[in-house]
């Protein structure tokens, strides 16, 4: 579905996309992730067409802007984080208004508020509907012209958590309905989680990561995760004895839920097998637990050791 070759972009001293490889095979759901300033925005841009590369090739089924930028039209359906529209016209007048532009007939009309579960929002102005129903109308504008390549800007930021997984409802029926190809930005890692086959990290313009999930954690960040807040201190020295231990780290009140007590974060082999010889440390030493979560790692945890920064901290 798409490929691109060498692909760079400079803006005055900076490198914004540096020689990048990267080949997206039709049917995927890929998530590209990355700090401010890694050049997400940039390639994304590339792509739509919006801006030209300095260096290398972008090629969508075959097709390059340069020669083929009416049917790459045809073929790209975009998404953006904020979409304005004509405040006095109804929901179903948008959809028509932006149909007309493709010559499409109004049975698609009809469909996309119904994928879009809008039907009832049809002779509704725009500017009423709630911040979820009008990021699933721009989703039904994206969508109208049946998009093979579907490109999708942090469009659930801002939305309350509802919202949010209306829209990821619809995206993955799309995908059950349809061979569509999706690239999404986003800012929740449990978006790209929850969506996306693929995960694509990138910084400083270079992709650092490249895979699935399960892969992606077992090579960058192996390991299950213990958080716990004792009411006293523990040397490493004890910890140490305890087998199944990859590393330790002590947290500062500031990342706990509470201003008392002791905090750590014990990464560890398998929770399952360390619990039980952790439990009996604490009481021999005569510690209490005030809190204990014990979790697989996320798609967070890989973004911190990749780039030292939470994802939603951007």
């Amino acid at each position: 579905m798409l490929q691109l070759t060498n692909v760079t972009k400079q803006f005055k001293q900076l490198t914004a996309v540096n020689q990048l490889n990267l080949s997206i095979a039709e049917g995927q759901y890929v998530a590209l992730l990355g700090p401010n300033g890694a050049g997400k925005t940039t390639l994304v841009e590339m792509i739509e067409g919006l801006q030209r590369p300095d260096l290398g090739n972008i090629t969508i089924q075959g097709l390059n802007w340069q020669q083929h930028s009416k049917q790459l039209r045809q073929l790209i359906g975009l998404s953006l984080q904020e979409t304005k529209f004509i405040d006095k016209l109804t929901t179903l007048e948008t959809l028509q208004l932006f149909a007309g532009f493709y010559q499409l007939p109004k049975k698609r009309v009809t469909e996309l508020l119904e994928w879009t579960k809008l039907e009832e929002k049809a002779n509704t102005y725009v500017v009423n509907l709630s911040g979820g129903q009008h990021q699933r109308l721009a989703l039904g504008i994206a969508l109208l012209n049946e998009p093979k390549l579907l490109l999708l800007d942090e469009p659930t930021t801002g939305l309350d958590p509802n919202s949010r997984r209306e829209l990821w409802t619809i995206l993955l029926e799309i995908k059950k309905l349809q061979k569509i190809t999706l690239i999404l930005t986003t800012h929740y890692m449990e978006e790209a989680e929850y969506l996306c086959d693929r995960i694509i990290m990138m910084n400083k313009g270079s992709i650092i990561a490249d895979g699935s999930l399960q892969n992606l954690l077992a090579t960058f960040a192996t390991g299950e995760v213990i958080e716990c807040v004792l009411d006293n201190p523990i040397s490493d020295v004890l910890l140490q004895t305890l087998t199944g231990i990859l590393a330790i780290e002590t947290l500062p009140h500031s990342l706990l839920n509470t201003t008392q007590g002791f905090g750590l974060r014990i990464t560890v082999k398998q929770i399952s097998q360390f619990l039980p010889s952790f439990f009996e440390l604490l009481q021999n030493q005569n510690l209490h637990l005030l809190q204990l979560q014990a979790r697989k790692k996320t798609l967070d945890d890989l973004f911190i050791v990749l780039t030292g920064n939470q994802l939603n901290q951007q």
